[in-house]
């Protein structure tokens, strides 16, 4: 069968079972099988597949109907125009999570430590994106990446060395501040799990059946891992310090007004959706001095 015939009968596939974009994911699954980009199936419409390549194909677009996203079918997903992997064990990097980067780099462009690179934690680093992405965007850093899980690490470890940035990050199996005592960070950053587990249920296929669900429950109001790690953040990060976090729909005034004890300077910044979707805070200093 040729290539054009092969890639119609994938989009007949996913049409029929109502995925949304059956076009555009049967590409990028007939593109990752056959390890080329999008003009390739342009150029080369008319060439003959082997049966070994047609059935990775039909059996990527299974799994596509049944749900998995593409990205965990592919492995791979693009975040702040770097590559990274993903898998089961971590969230796939969301471009609303560019917002928290950009906003953590648009601090450190003004903060610069004298004779010292600038400290950033990532509390539950999952795939790495966050971490990684300021390590290979702010020159003089060095960043420490958490999470509970030990999957998610060798993940995040992963991508650092794609991006080229391994030396610039400290990877730690940890609850949040539970293996960083006594360390001071200039910058803490985190995007926690937030969707109300009531919620839950209610979200999209790709996200509930799919993606791992101690990234998403936020318990029953989604806020109980901000207040863990705001009640803590103070004796860990440095005078004048920031606390960055996403949000989701409607948190950003629960989660300010959290931040309005030990912290000044409290403010949001929207997504391209104008949703309030990153809150911040300058840190007053340590509740123990």
């Amino acid at each position: 069968m040729v290539l054009k015939d092969v890639l119609s009968k994938g989009i007949e596939i996913l049409r029929n079972a109502k995925i949304e974009t059956p076009e555009v994911d049967a590409g990028v699954i007939l593109c990752s099988v056959l390890k080329c980009d999008r003009v390739f199936l342009y150029t080369h419409s008319d060439d003959d597949l082997d049966d070994g390549v047609m059935k990775r194909f039909f059996d990527a677009i299974s799994s596509r109907s049944s749900g998995m996203p593409v990205q965990y079918i592919t492995g791979r997903q693009e975040f702040m125009s770097l590559e990274f992997n993903v898998n089961s064990h971590v969230l796939i990097p969301r471009h609303d999570t560019e917002v928290l980067v950009e906003t953590v780099m648009a601090f450190a462009e003004n903060c610069r430590p004298s004779g010292h690179a600038l400290q950033i934690l990532d509390i539950g680093t999952g795939s790495g994106c966050i971490a990684v992405s300021l390590a290979y965007y702010i020159e003089n850093c060095h960043v420490t990446a958490v999470d509970i899980s030990e999957e998610a690490i060798k993940t995040a470890y992963e991508n650092s060395e794609i991006n080229g940035v391994k030396h610039k990050i400290d990877f730690k199996r940890s609850n949040l501040f539970e293996s960083l005592k006594g360390e001071r960070f200039d910058i803490i950053v985190s995007n926690p799990p937030y969707i109300p587990a009531g919620d839950i249920g209610g979200l999209q296929k790709e996200v509930k059946d799919f993606e791992p669900l101690t990234a998403l429950d936020g318990g029953e109001d989604g806020l109980n891992f901000y207040r863990a790690i705001i009640a803590e953040a103070p004796d860990f990060l440095k005078p004048d310090g920031l606390i960055a976090f996403e949000v989701g729909y409607n948190q950003a005034g629960a989660v300010s007004e959290m931040l309005r004890d030990c912290f000044y300077g409290v403010g949001t910044v929207k997504d391209l959706g104008g949703i309030d979707r990153v809150v911040y805070g300058r840190c007053k200093g340590s509740i123990n001095g």
